[in-house]
C-alpha cells in the first residue's frame, strides 16, 4: 500500500516538473487531478491546475468573497 503511494506521488511529481504541462505561470494536466500543485522551483510555492473544473469554483469563490467584502465594508 505504502510502496503504490510513493508510485504515485512520484508519477504526480513527474507530471508537475514537465515543461510541456506549464504555459507561462500556469500549470494544466488533465492527468493531474490535484488542484494545487508545486510551482517548478518548489520554494516558491503552490499554484492551481488550471485542468481541473474545480479550479475554477475556487477562483469564482474568491471573486464573489472579494466583491461581497468590498461592498459590505
Amino acid at each position: 500500500m505504502n510502496r503504490e503511494m510513493n508510485q504515485d506521488q512520484f508519477s504526480l511529481d513527474r507530471m508537475a516538473q514537465d515543461p510541456k504541462n506549464w504555459w507561462g505561470p500556469f500549470y494544466g494536466c488533465r492527468k493531474d487531478k490535484r488542484l494545487f500543485v508545486p510551482k517548478l522551483v518548489a520554494s516558491m510555492g503552490w499554484t492551481l491546475n488550471m485542468s481541473n473544473p474545480f479550479t475554477y469554483l475556487v477562483i469564482f469563490g474568491i471573486v464573489v468573497i472579494a466583491i461581497v467584502y468590498h461592498y459590505l465594508s
